[in-house]
């Protein structure tokens, strides 16, 4: 057997890229991307990522060059994802929602060679370049070619630049043959993570985990043949959690739309039939708070897909009853989207709706294509038991996993130890084997020797009636070192108020529902919780808010009872973040 060798007709390298070559062929006829009023099938779309790609290659852009994108969820950012790397190059999915300062960051330490820009973000492109031109006087970095992404259904004329992408569909041979993919290993695309925590780092997957990984989803989230999945999840987002080639992996229609209003996307589920879907649990908050204006009624149940944050019980509860199917992932940036589904077992389908509703809230156990996953004691790195309890750092092994941090030894040695990924997520297992997230290890609140999960007490929080975001962090406190303190937005009452529900409602809630050194030390009410662009809770913001905060500590005349006060230093400066 160690004779037979391999050889072209038995071994290819993987790559999502065949996804579209299939369906182009095999599903030729079938809607591929609704728009709007446009409408387009798998043989266009095929053949209009060969024209692009062909364009690329005439713009001088070669294999492994980074080419930027800073669009919406329009069907330019959908070609992309096959037209880029069938050109050989890599494809960058910019944040929309980051400011000129980050763009032009991205584009820097990419190297970008390319920048793609929607014809809603030119003011934003223009002042990203304008950095970036100031750096390329004094030699630190050259300028990308930039093109103009003009709207498809409803062209406005906006240019930035001479090239406008529909040109380059037009200019480009349609019978191009994609470079062909070397080696499996080779970089497919560059995502930079949404810096929740610290500063964004570069990511880079390979066209073998991005395979992998799709193919992983399709089969963990039982998504079968001519699925209609609405784009409700940026596509900048670890490339759409690589539903960006599974839809063409299955022959479905990618329904794309600008905006994720309630209108939007409810008008998009009745109009096409949605689904399928995935979304971060913030965007639930969008459709349970639609006007009935906004709403459409869902005739057929919807598959949701939600990662990004845990999402509370309460909410999964609340879905369901609007008839919203959903499941839970678990992933990161550096695992190629998704590494965890709950996947549901048919004897959980008799339990009460709230357990069930507790059950789908965990993270689940590991998709098919990830070699291993595991809880482990930092200290000791032995695995801790499946209790349900013991608490350890979530490690993933799997040749999903990304390839590295660009250009960042340092991080990408740190990131990878003893064979494993470290997640820097911190959770239990179950006895059943599933994970669940307890909180990311930064946000462990140790209060007197106590590890309160910020993630329980926001769950808590979640279940009062009033309240629409909820956020626990760390603040100091002179005696136990640190104690809770809760971040809340808050839904209107009946008379459109909110006003009405004070920090001691909730502190008292929380007394009957929390053991008491869980309990919050301070409720701070905010308008709105400052969040990424795909709808992570930012608490690196809410840490330092509450850093400001003191609390000094009265006794009365009553043993062991204790008056806690609150001060704010630098008040102004916390009023302007609360504002965030």
């Amino acid at each position: 057997m160690d004779q037979l060798s391999k050889c072209e007709a038995n071994y290819v390298p993987l790559t999502p890229l065949t996804f579209l070559k299939r369906a182009g062929s095999v599903y030729a006829n079938r809607t591929s991307i609704i728009y709007e009023n446009i409408r387009f099938t798998w043989r266009q779309t095929y053949e209009r990522c060969c024209r692009l790609a062909s364009s690329l290659r005439s713009l001088n852009i070669l294999n492994n060059h980074v080419v930027s994108v800073l669009a919406p969820n329009v069907p330019a950012m959908y070609e992309m994802h096959f037209a880029v790397p069938m050109a050989g190059a890599v494809l960058n999915t910019i944040n929309s929602r980051l400011d000129a300062k980050n763009v032009a960051t991205i584009l820097r330490h990419s190297e970008a060679k390319a920048l793609f820009v929607d014809y809603q973000y030119v003011q934003l492109a223009s002042e990203a370049l304008r950095i970036l031109m100031a750096d390329s006087q004094q030699g630190q970095s050259s300028m990308p070619l930039v093109i103009v992404i003009d709207d498809v259904d409803s062209p406005t004329g906006v240019r930035l630049g001479e090239l406008e992408y529909e040109q380059l569909i037009q200019m480009g041979n349609p019978r191009f043959v994609p470079i062909e993919v070397q080696d499996e290993w080779d970089p497919i695309s560059l995502n930079y993570t949404s810096g929740t925590t610290s500063e964004p780092k570069g990511v880079v997957y390979s066209h073998r985990g991005a395979y992998l990984s799709t193919l992983a989803l399709v089969l963990g989230w039982e998504m079968g043949n001519e699925p209609v999945y609405l784009w409700s999840l940026p596509m900048f987002h670890c490339n759409g959690w690589t539903f960006t080639w599974g839809i063409a992996a299955r022959g479905g229609t990618n329904v794309c739309i600008r905006n994720t209003t309630a209108f939007d996307m409810y008008r998009s589920i009745a109009t096409h039939k949605v689904t399928h879907m995935c979304c971060a649990p913030i965007v639930f908050n969008n459709l349970l708070e639609a006007k009935l204006n906004e709403r459409r009624e869902i005739s057929s149940p919807v598959q949701i897909l939600t990662g990004g944050a845990p999402p509370p019980a309460p909410l999964l509860e609340k879905m369901e009853h609007l008839g919203f199917h959903v499941t839970h992932a678990y992933g990161l940036t550096e695992a190629t989207g998704p590494a965890l589904v709950c996947e549901w077992q048919a004897k959980w389908n008799h339990l009460p709706e709230e357990h069930k509703a507790k059950i789908k809230s965990r993270q689940g156990i590991s998709v098919l294509t990830l070699a291993d996953v595991d809880v482990k004691n930092m200290e000791t790195m032995e695995s801790v038991p499946h209790d349900g309890k013991t608490i350890g750092e979530i490690v993933l092994r799997g040749s999903s996993i990304m390839k590295g941090y660009l250009k960042d030894e340092v991080a990408t040695s740190k990131a990878f130890k003893n064979g494993w990924f470290f997640t820097g997520d911190v959770g239990v297992i179950h006895p059943d084997g599933y994970l669940e997230i307890k909180d990311r290890s930064k946000d462990v609140i140790i209060s007197g020797g106590e590890n309160i999960s910020s993630v329980e007490l926001e769950s808590v929080l979640y279940k009062h009636p009033r309240v629409l975001e909820a956020a626990v962090v760390a603040m100091p406190h002179p005696r136990w070192g640190e104690s809770p303190c809760a971040f809340i937005s808050l839904r209107e009452n009946e008379t459109g108020q909110k006003g009405d529900v004070k920090e001691a409602d909730i502190i008292s809630y929380c007394r009957k529902n929390l053991p008491h050194f869980m309990i919050p030390k301070k409720v701070k009410f905010l308008s709105q919780l400052p969040k990424t662009s795909t709808g992570k809770i930012q608490k690196f913001q809410l840490r330092a808010m509450a850093k400001t905060f003191q609390v000094t500590e009265k006794k009365s005349t009553q043993v062991n009872k204790e008056i806690p006060q609150y001060h704010v230093e630098g008040h102004e400066q916390f009023l302007a973040m609360s504002r965030l």
